[in-house]
């Protein structure tokens, strides 16, 4: 028998542990000690997440709608375009995407977290953390930036769920960011990164900021620091609030135009 099609958990899974493995493989490549791509800079950063936004989302949208984010299940839910019924097993399979794609991506680059010395370089190639150390604003600042990523989803698509109705089966459209198409996800979380991601990073999602969190506080990372915990329900809760807003505003700027 012939497998044409894979679970959507199992999709979510596999598309977000790619969006991890090549978002913090390139953060590992950048600020690891004696990496090809050592000191290489924040464009670098910006554009190899996009790519890995691109690579994730290409690789799941056909099976899950490609969410890959527990801030875009929550607000797809919340809009009436995703069945709650689902949202927690989506977001578990995102966060054990994270957790496989921190641990991956510190088995590829183990020899280089061995040679950097510096504490906070090492941590950064698994979570995020703000530049100024200012709680509020670094909540603000995440946010604000989910906000800006899941409102233009809404805005840019047109997709619908069709819900099977009683004399016959409906079509089904799966919604999430593929539904916008894996290029135009990828542009705007480098426009993002590029505009908005100097203050804390640009988590945007809790199970890339979470699941590698996790990993590393689990891994054996040579000379680690603790995993800062104090900061980690920022990029966590943060996402949400703003997921959630995005899909309120949708809901808002529908009910004006009458749609």
């Amino acid at each position: 028998m012939v497998m044409d099609s894979i679970h959507p958990l199992v999709a979510e899974y596999i598309g977000t542990a790619l969006l991890v493995i090549f978002g913090n493989g390139v953060v590992a490549n950048v600020v690891l000690a004696k990496t090809k791509g050592n000191s290489s800079g924040w464009i670098v950063i910006t554009a190899g997440w996009a790519l890995g936004v691109f690579i994730g989302v290409f690789a799941a949208q056909a099976y899950s709608g490609a969410h890959l984010n527990p801030a875009v299940t929550l607000a797809m839910a919340q809009a009436g375009k995703f069945a709650w019924s689902q949202v927690a097993g989506y977001m578990l399979a995102q966060m054990f995407g994270g957790v496989t794609g921190g641990a991956l991506v510190f088995a590829f680059y183990h020899q280089h977290f061995r040679a950097t010395a510096d504490q906070n370089a090492k941590l950064a190639c698994f979570c995020t953390a703000p530049n100024i150390r200012n709680i509020p604003q670094a909540f603000f600042c995440e946010v604000i930036g989910t906000f800006l990523l899941v409102l233009p989803v809404f805005l840019m698509t047109d997709a619908k769920i069709t819900l099977p109705s009683a004399s016959g089966p409906g079509h089904e459209v799966l919604i999430g960011l593929g539904t916008l198409g894996a290029l135009p996800v990828a542009l705007l979380v480098f426009a993002i990164g590029l505009s908005l991601g100097g203050t804390t990073g640009y988590a945007i999602n809790p199970a890339r900021d979470l699941g590698p969190r996790l990993a590393h506080a689990l891994l054996p990372v040579p000379g680690k620091r603790d995993s800062d915990w104090a900061y980690a329900w920022v990029p966590v809760v943060a996402p949400l609030v703003g997921g959630a807003l995005a899909a309120w505003v949708h809901s808002l700027l529908l009910g004006i135009s009458g749609t």
